[in-house]
This record gives C-alpha cells, structure tokens and sequence, in this order.
C-alpha cells in the first residue's frame, strides 16, 4: 500500500507504477459529494483486498479541448482538484492528459491500454452517468461487460440527490453564480474555494482601514460578484494558519469598474501576504457590488459588512474545505 498521495501521470514508466490499484473514475470537478460516493466505493473495495485506491481523471477538463473559445467555470483548478481528492483518503491520482490523441481513443483501447495494461486495475469505480472514449462510447454498461472477461470487479454509483435534485457540477456552478454559496458547500461537502497568490493594488483599502490582500481569479470564473463571508487558509501542515474576514469579489464600481479581482480583508491580522498563496473559502453571500456616492458611505457599509460576515461566520463552527497535501 502507498503511504503518501501518489501521482501518476502520462510520463510515468509503467515500471513505477504499482499494479492492481483500484480506480475511481471521473472528471471530478470540484469534488462534490456525487463524487465522493464514487471515491467512497474505490476506497472501500480497495481496503477490503489491500490494494491502493486512486482517482483517474483527466487535465485540462475534456470540454475545454471539445470546445475551446466556450468560457469554462471550473470548480477547481488540477491543483486544488488534486488537493481536495488527497484529502478524501485516496492513495493517489491518475492525471492524464487530454488531447486530440486522447479524444479520438476508443473506449474499448482506453479499457485495454490504460486500465489494464498500464495500471492492471482490479477494481473500478463509475458514476452512472459516466462516458469516456472516442464519441463518448464508453460507458458503465461497458465497463460492467468487460470486468469479467479482463478480471477486475465494477461498481457504479447512482447519483446523489440533495433536496430531491441530483449532485452536479453544473448545478453548483449554477448556484455560485447566483451568490448561493451555502446551497454549494452543501453539495460540496464543505465550502467552495479558491486558491491564489496576493498582487499588489493600488492600497485603497489601507486607507479606508481595510488592508486586502487581492487576488486576481481566472478570468472564467463565474462566482457572483458582491461581497462574501470568507474563511482563509495560509501555509501547510503544522504552519497552516487559518483566519476569518470578509471579501469582495467583482469590479470596485465605486472607483474604476475594473477587471474583476478579490479583494480579502482578514480579521485580526497584521502582515505583509504579498507573494503568498492563500485558500479562500466562501461561507456566506452578503451583497452584490454597490456604487457609493462617498467615502462616507462606503465605509459605514464597509463596517456593517465586516459585522455580518461575522456572524455567518460565527454560526459556520470553523467549515473549510479539507484539503489534503500533494507536495
């Protein structure tokens, strides 16, 4: 068994990887918990025959290649994915590149060259609605017609329901981009999140008393603009810091309706943060962006903002997304 997140990509030698893993088989954004039931049934067929469990997904996500000039929301970049499937008590992940080559392999070669011959697979994991191959011909069905005759064992999840409505990524982009952050932790399985390194600004905050850390997000992310209850995250291991504030996200109306940029303030911090990657968990919508007519005004509701996030905060009992270390 593996002691520590292993991660497998295209150019691994086939010689380092260990044979008769386990897989779980998905795209995986975001994580949610419809994935988590496929990783939850990968782990538990992979401890009952001692054999490491691993998610199989695929970067960059296969609808940017089908449809490359579409604006695409992801939930979490490879690294955050990768992050998040570590913390589930998966052994490690198999990252393949997904290209022309990868597009036009059919599901039948992916099963024998990638499965079999690469990984020797003993047990898969799918959701129901699960395809993979050249035209999407590979399937769960195919899958379970297969395990037979190549010797591994198939289990495929139904989807998982919340309020009587199926787990998906669209459906929690959909939701964030509606400002419904708690609907999305909900299907989440714990607060949605960025992760980005803190850019120098222009240093307004600093003299309305609110210091933020700014952030610029990856142009397609579809997240509502306003104002948040935020959680944040900072540094690894027995480094790791964790703090309360309050962000805004979106294009500062009241100064030069810019391009978009989170902006964080961070309650009961002093410090400098440029430079360093920090985990921006969203706990609660606030408000949409507002065009002040003053300072004045501005920071009055810049200070009730702080004392709503506050309490969203307050009732959270510390949520943040578990994460766990890749190296």
């Amino acid at each position: 068994m593996t002691t520590s997140f292993t991660i497998i990509r295209d150019a691994t030698p086939a010689s380092a990887i260990e044979k008769g893993a386990v897989v779980a088989l998905g795209n995986f954004d975001g994580v949610h918990l419809g994935h988590r039931a496929v990783i939850a049934a990968a782990i538990e067929m992979a401890r009952q025959n001692r054999r490491p469990a691993l998610a199989l997904t695929f970067e960059p996500h296969p609808r940017s290649f089908f449809n490359p000039s579409a604006p695409h929301f992801r939930l979490a970049d490879e690294r955050a994915k990768l992050r998040l499937l570590a913390g589930t008590g998966l052994d490690g992940a198999v990252v393949l590149s997904f290209g022309a080559g990868r597009a036009a392999t059919t599901a039948q070669d992916f099963i024998n060259q990638e499965l079999m011959a690469r990984l020797g697979v003993t047990g898969v994991s799918v959701g129901d609605d699960f395809h993979f191959g050249k035209g999407r011909g590979g399937s769960p069905a195919l899958l379970a017609a297969e395990a037979p005759r190549l010797g591994f064992e198939v289990r495929i999840q139904n989807h998982v329901d919340l309020l009587g409505q199926p787990i998906s990524s669209s459906t929690i982009r959909t939701a964030l981009s509606e400002g419904r952050v708690d609907e999305a932790s909900a299907m989440l399985g714990g607060p949605w999140f960025v992760t980005g390194e803190v850019i120098h600004g222009d240093k307004r905050g600093r003299d309305l008393g609110y210091p933020t850390a700014n952030i610029r997000l990856d142009p397609n992310t579809g997240l509502r603009h306003g104002i948040y209850a935020v959680r944040v995250g900072m540094g690894a291991g027995s480094d790791s810091r964790r703090y309360d504030g309050v962000a805004s996200f979106g294009r500062r109306p009241t100064f030069d309706n810019g391009a978009p940029l989170l902006e964080v303030f961070l309650f009961d911090f002093k410090g400098d943060l440029y430079g360093k990657d920090l985990d921006i968990a969203f706990i609660g919508f606030i408000r949409d962006e507002l065009k002040f007519d003053n300072i004045d005004a501005l920071v009055r509701q810049m200070n009730d903002d702080s004392a709503r996030a506050k309490v969203l905060l307050a009732a959270s009992h510390g949520a943040f997304p578990k994460l766990g270390n890749i190296g």
